[in-house]
């Protein structure tokens, strides 16, 4: 049987963790209550409720977390009201759109590297990133073909 009061405990303990690990508090506190509700999808109105915060609060946190690929917004046909929802494989939805970052600040490594120039130590440095990052673009593909034959097993 489901603890409410366990699962509001929860809710703000995970929120603590991911504020941690950079993640905006409202957002976070969003997230949590997503992850923890069984159809995984609730509206602006339900959030708020239950996190006892302002409908707008809610609705800056979903435009970051939907930014950030941790929610997805959907409506139904003939409702009014959007809904907020966590993907079952969000992890690794969220993880493929980061290829785009990773590859963006790879760039930008490459492009400082030519400003300050190759063989100074901030060179040096701006290329050992530029090389750790094109390594994580190459291995990501095969870790993610990893983690679907691993899924697929389950």
């Amino acid at each position: 049987m489901r603890d409410e009061e366990a699962v509001r405990r929860y809710v703000e303990r995970l929120a603590l963790v991911l504020t941690q690990l950079g993640i905006q508090r409202m957002a976070a506190r969003v997230f949590a209550a997503l992850v923890v509700t069984d159809d995984s999808r609730l509206t602006a109105g339900e959030l708020a409720e239950k996190l006892q915060v302002s409908p707008a609060a809610v609705s800056g946190a979903v435009r970051y977390l939907e930014q950030v690929g941790l929610v997805e917004r959907e409506r139904e046909p003939g409702e009014r009201r959007d809904h907020f929802r966590v993907l079952d494989d969000m992890w690794f939805a969220s993880m493929r759109k980061r290829d785009r970052f990773v590859e963006m600040w790879r760039d930008a490594a490459e492009e400082g590297i030519e400003a300050v120039g190759e063989d100074t130590p901030a060179g040096r440095r701006l290329a050992d990133m530029r090389d750790f990052l094109s390594f994580i673009l190459k291995e990501l593909p095969l870790l993610f073909e990893r983690w679907e034959r691993e899924r697929v097993r389950r």
